[in-house]
């Protein structure tokens, strides 16, 4: 015995070192850099929008970040923006419809994407080859004809109909237009480059970008991370760090080494069935039987509808002291199985009987039977 306990302990400090030499060897281990997807608000890369992000956190009173599906943006008015810059993806109908109805209660979508056709009915029109920039250095006017400097990296124009606001032109097109959607609007724009760490304080790009914000008029922003897949982002993997995972793999094996050496069994616990018989139902059936044999009906009744009315005063509230023909109409709000008419006669019949110096057998199987629907109903309404 004392050999099989002394290997239990040799195999347990085994695995204790082992665990130990493991994540030794990992925080020794220089991680290696980090790499972004392009527009993170987390990101601090050339294509990533933190810095955008910061300095809105620094001007406005709120400014987060949006992880969860767009069904759960809020469908009231409650003047917010939500930028959404470079989507990975196009929504589908159901998302597109959530982020349709967040405009229409009064609320504002920024949209920064290269070619957003297929999102909210935008249409766009390519450029010809001639004309086409890679990010070029050209001017573009604003609504009011002013002339700002920006990189324009899009191939494509953008579509706007007869009611929509345009905000920047070029001489090949539209950049940025303005839409209402119910109460709301929506903000579209080919140049996402603009809000990159890399791009934004090139040129006229901070101002630009800061315009649109302003159009909005809004109180507080959100910068959408659901369209750059950011839905996962729950995952423990990515929630927690890694030497803080090993941590927690190495405690719970640890645990089960313990538990396993110190012999603890798991399963439930099976009581001895001659105390659950002798304590229990052999006394109730022995009570019984003796105010049967007894011929004490009255007194079995009287406990059993005392009993009932404590269960009342626990369940249902109504006061204990009380008498059973002032307690109709509490009965009549809490008895729903029972029409009101049957309840007036029950709480007569049973003031009655509970009043006579004795009954018969016949009567009292017949009130217990009652007063034991009644506790029935009581226990489980």
């Amino acid at each position: 015995m004392q050999n099989r306990v002394s290997n239990k302990k040799a195999v347990i400090w085994l695995a204790i070192l082992l665990l130990l030499f493991i994540a030794f060897s990992y925080l020794m281990t220089s991680p290696e850099e980090k790499r972004y997807s392009n527009y993170l608000s987390q990101s601090p890369s050339p294509s990533g929008v933190k810095a955008i992000f910061t300095y809105l956190e620094s001007e406005k009173n709120s400014v987060e970040k949006w992880s969860q599906s767009p069904e759960m943006l809020p469908n009231k008015a409650e003047n917010q923006i939500l930028i959404m810059v470079g989507p990975y993806f196009i929504p589908d109908q159901e998302e597109m419809e959530a982020y349709q109805s967040f405009m229409e209660a009064g609320n504002t979508i920024l949209l920064f994407k290269e070619n957003p056709k297929g999102m909210f009915e935008v249409r766009t029109a390519p450029l010809e080859e001639s004309v086409a920039t890679d990010e070029e250095v050209t001017v573009v006017t604003d609504g009011e004809g002013k002339a700002h400097k920006a990189e324009i990296g899009s191939s494509i124009r953008l579509k706007a109909n007869e009611k929509d606001e345009i905000l920047i032109k070029d001489e090949s097109g539209i950049i940025a237009f303005k839409r209402a959607f119910g109460k709301g609007q929506l903000i579209v724009s080919n140049s996402p480059n603009w809000m990159t760490n890399g791009s934004l304080l090139e040129q006229d790009h901070l101002s630009l970008v800061v315009s649109f914000i302003n159009e909005s008029k809004a109180d507080s922003i959100l910068f959408d991370e659901y369209s750059h897949g950011q839905e996962n982002a729950s995952k423990i993997g990515t929630l927690y760090p890694k030497w803080f995972l090993i941590f927690i793999v190495q405690g719970t094996l640890i645990i089960v080494m313990w538990l396993l050496l110190k012999g603890k069994r798991f399963g439930p616990i099976l009581v001895s069935r001659n105390e659950t018989v002798r304590f229990s139902d052999e006394r109730v059936k022995a009570l019984a039987a003796w105010y049967i044999r007894g011929k004490r009906y009255q007194d079995s009744l009287f406990i059993q509808a005392d009993y009932v009315k404590l269960l009342m005063q626990e369940k249902w509230g109504i006061a204990y002291g009380k008498e059973w023909k002032d307690i109709l109409p509490q009965l009549e709000r809490k008895w729903k199985g029972l029409p009101a008419s049957e309840i007036t006669s029950f709480l007569e019949g049973l003031k009655n009987v509970l009043e006579k110096k004795q009954i018969n057998k016949k009567e009292y199987l017949l009130w217990s039977k009652k007063l034991d629907r009644l506790r029935k109903e009581v226990e489980e309404g």
